[in-house]
């Protein structure tokens, strides 16, 4: 009886041995984990880091981007157009060898994959991490940790991802504070196409027209349709769609019965600051708000203030010598893809004031060209994103505003 009493007792402690082995390591579906691998995200499990990555999504590709992870990309898809990867050679998720041999042992996408092409790729050793779109600010951080978890751990990757995916809305939070007050509602409607494309309120989309402090026309559409009536019933007072797509509203006899189009009132934006959830999502909020409440962005002087909310983090002037005097100093124009030591003094002042959200590197990559757009918002500032002598003058000196939050 002793006897079968242990063997019993011995294949239990096995089996919970053998489903413990089994068992996801540092899944991050709870949260970031202890350590950065081996770590789990869905059904996949990455045991090291990736030597090499290919992106087959534009929407991944500008996560990776806004993450500063873009070293590790090693090819991409066709319709990755972004200019900081048009170096990368083009691959499709028919090209396992090709990919393999241009050193990548992960493959990202939001998209199935058929049977035969996850055959190919396991057959190479390359891992398949399929990712989704975000639907909400909520599921954005999931987005952005999944992808820094994918490519920097569970831990290092997956708080940067979170950290990155919060500094979008904390900035888009922060033009929606300075949307001025009125009683009257603004409704508008973002347009794909023509054929009922509209962002609607049950997506993200449709959330940053909320968060441009203005009324979705479309809020009561799903997944990104509405039928013509129920728009020429919104009839919104404003819309923005996609740049080409003007003219041929004005050219429906449809679409030509809205109040928009008739007043002219129709604004063609970069269609991938609508499609892609990078940091083009600021620039999306930006530009409509700055459409409806101008005022926001003619670059009005910004006044001394004594109150906390004004001053650099010490209270007083950067250390920086060049704060030491306006008119004192002559500030040369920093812009994307400069870099060496101005740039990082720049980023270290930005970084003080609570507008960069990166290491600073010295180099003047796309999370400083966003922070110091940043930063000319909130300090009523035209915004341009690149550092004139005039923004960085305000910069050094002690009004700078530090962002709140």
């Amino acid at each position: 009886m002793l006897k079968k009493f242990t063997a019993a007792f011995l294949a239990v402690c096995m089996t919970a041995a053998i489903f413990a082995g089994c068992a996801p390591k540092n899944d991050i579906s709870s949260g970031a984990g202890q350590q950065d691998y081996p770590v789990t995200i869905g059904t996949v499990s990455l045991n090291a880091p990736p030597t090499g990555v290919a992106v087959l999504s534009p929407n991944l590709a500008d996560v990776i981007l806004s993450l500063d992870y873009e070293i590790m990309l090693k090819a991409k898809s066709a319709d990755c157009t972004q200019s900081d990867l048009s170096v990368l050679p083009n691959v499709t998720a028919d090209d396992a060898k090709k990919i393999k041999s241009l050193g990548a042992d992960l493959v990202l996408t939001d998209s199935f994959l058929t049977e035969n092409q996850l055959k190919a790729m396991a057959q190479e050793g390359i891992n398949v991490l399929k990712i989704d779109r975000a639907t909400s600010r909520e599921d954005l951080d999931r987005l952005y940790s999944q992808v820094g978890a994918a490519l920097k751990g569970a831990k290092t990757g997956y708080e940067r991802g979170k950290k990155i995916s919060q500094s979008i809305f904390l900035t888009i939070d922060d033009i929606s504070r300075i949307i001025p007050e009125t009683n009257v509602v603004t409704t508008v409607a973002y347009l794909y196409d023509l054929n009922g494309g509209v962002a609607t309120g049950d997506t993200l989309e449709g959330k940053l027209i909320e968060s441009a402090g203005l009324v979705n026309a479309a809020s009561d559409g799903t997944g990104n349709k509405m039928d013509f009536e129920s728009l020429l019933r919104a009839n919104p007072k404003y819309i923005f769609c996609p740049t080409g797509l003007k003219a041929k509203l004005a050219a429906s006899p449809e679409y030509a019965k809205l109040s928009a189009v008739k007043e002219g009132k129709v604004y063609e934006m970069d269609p991938n600051e609508m499609l892609l959830q990078g940091r083009g999502m600021v620039e999306a909020v930006s530009y409509m708000a700055g459409i409806v409440y101008p005022e926001l962005l003619k670059g009005t002087a910004p006044t001394s203030s004594s109150s906390g909310d004004t001053s650099s983090s010490s209270g007083t002037t950067s250390s920086s010598p060049e704060s030491t005097s306006s008119g004192s100093t002559t500030y040369q124009t920093l812009k994307r893809n400069d870099q060496g030591a101005d740039v990082l003094k720049m980023q270290n002042r930005l970084l003080e004031l609570g507008y960069m959200f990166v290491k600073p590197s010295g180099l003047y990559a796309q999370a400083t060209e966003q922070a110091v757009k940043d930063f000319q918002l909130l300090n009523g500032m035209e915004v341009t994103g690149i550092a004139d002598p005039k923004t960085l003058e305000l910069l050094y000196s002690g009004n700078a505003k530090k962002r709140n939050g």
